[in-house]
Formats: structure tokens, sequence, C-alpha cells
């Protein structure tokens, strides 16, 4: 998938309309996934990605062990959206990914989230999740 195919989708799975807001949404989902995501698991995702997107996600040098909530609230700030509109794109964009990343790549890469992350993805969750997202 090319970077504008990738906007495309984000903009079909978002509703937004102008392709600038779809690409700063998209890059604070993907700065903040790089932030969470070990270097093995980032470097794995960017070989799948857009060249436009491999250095928003390797922005980060080091994983920050995020709660989800933590992981929305950066998304929110940085596309400058209210905490539910957040929800909404990342899980939207994740959508998007799901099509952009070969399956057991896309396994492999999840793995480096905690249980409660899944949910974003469309997956259900094996574990317990932190007691922040309940």
């Amino acid at each position: 998938m090319n970077y504008q195919q990738f906007i495309e989708r984000v903009q079909n799975f978002t509703g937004i309309e102008d392709p600038e807001d779809a690409d700063k949404v998209l890059r604070a989902v993907m700065q903040t996934m790089g932030e969470r995501l070990p270097k093995t698991h980032r470097e794995h995702m960017a070989a799948q990605l857009p060249e436009e997107l491999k250095g928003t996600l390797n922005q980060h040098k080091n994983m920050e062990y995020l709660l989800l909530e933590e992981f929305l609230e950066r998304v929110a700030n940085r596309a400058n959206v209210g905490y539910h509109k957040a929800v909404k794109y990342v899980e939207a964009i994740a959508r998007v990914l799901r099509e952009a990343i070969a399956p057991g790549e896309l396994r492999d890469i999840l793995a480096g989230f905690p249980e409660e992350y899944k949910t974003l993805f469309g997956e259900k969750p094996s574990g317990q999740m932190s007691s922040a997202s309940t």
C-alpha cells in the first residue's frame, strides 16, 4: 500500500475529509506507536509501511511503557482532538494497519503491546487488563 492509498483508507475509516488532517492524525498515532513499541517491532512495522511514515514511527529511540489511557491521551494531544475522537481514530488507523501489514507480522507486532491494546486492533485480549482501563 502506498502513502496515498494509506491516507485514503485513513480518511475512509475515520471520516476525515481533508487529507492533511488525516495525515496529522495518522502521524500522531504512528509517533505514539513508535514510542510504545520495542525497537525490533518498530523496525518490522516500518518495513511494511510507506516510506513517508517510517521516520514518524522511528522518531523515538527507546520504548516507553504506556498504559492504554496514556497512549490515547498522547494521540489526542498530538492530533489536537478530544479523547473519544482519539479512540475512534486509533481504531480506524489500526484497521488500515491490519490491511497494510502481513498477518503474521501483525501478530508479532501486537505481541509488543499489553493485552489491553489488542482491542484497538479488533482482537479480544486474552489476559487480564490493567486496572487503569477498567
